[in-house]
């Protein structure tokens, strides 16, 4: 493109770009001096500069793709999207957040550094990009673990590993083994939240039921296995079952069980669980961090009382997943 043609045909250069995002290096290729770039993205002009030498070819929000497109294009061909990005993009039910930067793999030669919303993680172990909608993505188990290695508090880390086992079905034992292979840095609080998730824990409430439990005193549950009666027929499938006593516990979430059809289906469980002979506590999730000590004493009364009654005909089989 001969120098100044560009600016009668904008179409050649959207051609050029990724979604509307180029780089100052392109664009000089197509004949748009840098200097002329860089003006066109000041106040009032048609275009904005994303990052260092990255510009969209108009004003306005740019959408998640080409933020993406922008964060590729600034860090190279041989970079990697990682984290809750990638996680979402490979199936995880999360919406991004407003302002959450991109996570970015790239070769530990390499000088890329972070700038703007780009983070950037420099790594001697940049994994094989899964391909899609032709975005190179870390695979799922390695985007996950880049996210909560970044994290502090246990809370939002046990929160995306259950997710990334429920949703994304990926194994506990695929998590422990990528937690293993990279740094140590970031990587105690995962591997905590790990350990009550391969112990049973399918959610963030009930890691923290099992730290809880463990306060008590009591023998060890076992979580999520199914229970059936004398004649083989379901019962449920409590959080927490101590078999010796046929005590179940149970972390019935307001929101879900008070709402239809939850409500019904927590009133058939229960029934189910009366009709059985079995004692069942039900705790609220929040009432395990706001009244951990109550909680704890009614789990030991109710142990004690179940402890003393004979215990019911029931029986328990296979961990439900």
């Amino acid at each position: 493109m001969l120098r100044r043609s560009w600016a009668r045909d904008a179409d050649v250069l959207f051609a050029a770009s990724r979604r509307g995002v180029i780089t100052v290096a392109q664009l000089a290729e197509l004949g748009v001096p840098s200097r002329t770039s860089y003006r066109r993205c000041r106040p009032g002009q048609p275009w904005q500069r994303l990052l260092p030498g990255v510009i969209l070819l108009r004003t306005g929000v740019p959408t998640r793709r080409q933020l993406l497109e922008g964060a590729l294009l600034y860090c190279g061909d041989d970079a990697v999207v990682t984290g809750l990005e990638s996680c979402r993009r490979q199936g995880l039910k999360r919406h991004a957040e407003p302002g959450e930067p991109v996570h970015l793999l790239v070769p530990a030669h390499r000088k890329a550094m972070s700038s703007g919303y780009v983070v950037v993680e420099r790594t001697t172990r940049v994994p094989e990009p899964v391909w899609l909608e032709g975005l190179p993505l870390a695979p799922v188990v390695r985007s996950v673990l880049d996210r909560c290695r970044r994290l502090t508090e246990r809370a939002p880390i046990r929160a995306l590993l259950a997710e990334a086992v429920q949703q994304l079905r990926v194994a506990p034992a695929e998590l422990s083994a990528e937690l293993e292979a990279g740094s140590d840095r970031g990587s105690a609080l995962p591997r905590e939240a790990l350990q009550e998730i391969e112990r049973g824990a399918r959610s963030p409430a009930e890691a923290d039921a099992m730290a809880l439990w463990r306060r008590t005193g009591l023998p060890e549950p076992v979580w999520n296995f199914d229970i059936h009666d004398e004649h083989g027929h379901y019962i449920a499938t409590p959080d927490a079952w101590c078999d010796e006593v046929a005590l179940a516990w149970e972390i019935d979430s307001y929101e879900f069980h008070f709402g239809q059809p939850g409500y019904a289906a927590t009133l058939a469980r229960n029934n189910r669980y009366a009709a059985a002979g079995v004692a069942v506590v039900q705790t609220l999730p929040s009432r395990l961090r706001q009244a951990p000590r109550a909680v704890a004493g009614e789990l030991v009364s109710a142990y004690r009382a179940a402890a003393a009654r004979p215990r019911p005909p029931v029986r328990l089989t296979g961990r439900r997943e």
